[in-house]
């Protein structure tokens, strides 16, 4: 058993697939709509509806080299800075949703992202690679909002596709 499926199976029998009472997270094909969203506007583009998943008081838990902590703006506006750089880093970059769970106000999804390597990216020139690399995030939502996200991305494996 690969490792993505390990840490799915164990996901998906730690989790509840139950929508909150509220509705705040439709389904379509199965998965919270927000994460589809989220898949959507990075695989059109659409930098400014990426924008819109967030809620302006959004806390992002996540620090790491990909998303280090600064004090050169909001929470939101640093990550769409960082989602800007990687759609502007591979310009077919598609975002599939592989699996996603929700347990109240939160959903939790396993992300792959794919796509050509033609801008500067994460400090690197283009480089013409095919990139490929996951992401496993967890979003706390708020009237149809991300309000808080804790994610761990393969940086090292992202990387190493860069720097061949």
């Amino acid at each position: 058993m690969n490792r993505r499926d390990w840490i799915a199976r164990g996901l998906t029998a730690s989790a509840c697939a139950a929508l909150p009472a509220s509705g705040a997270m439709a389904f379509s094909d199965g998965k919270p709509d927000v994460v589809m969203r989220f898949a959507k506007a990075l695989s059109e583009r659409d930098i400014d509806a990426f924008a819109a998943l967030f809620s302006s008081n959004y806390v992002n838990h996540q620090f790491s080299a990909a998303s280090p902590p600064s004090a050169g703006g909001t929470a939101k506006e640093l990550t769409v800075r960082l989602f800007r750089a990687r759609i502007d880093g591979m310009a077919d970059l598609k975002v599939v949703v592989d699996k996603a769970l929700t347990e109240g106000d939160s959903c939790a999804a396993n992300f792959t992202y794919e796509g050509t390597h033609t801008g500067l990216y994460m400090g690197v020139p283009p480089t013409g690679r095919r990139l490929r690399f996951s992401s496993c995030d967890i979003f706390r939502i708020s009237n149809g909002l991300i309000v808080e996200h804790w994610g761990m991305g393969d940086i090292a494996g992202l990387m190493a596709q860069l720097k061949g």
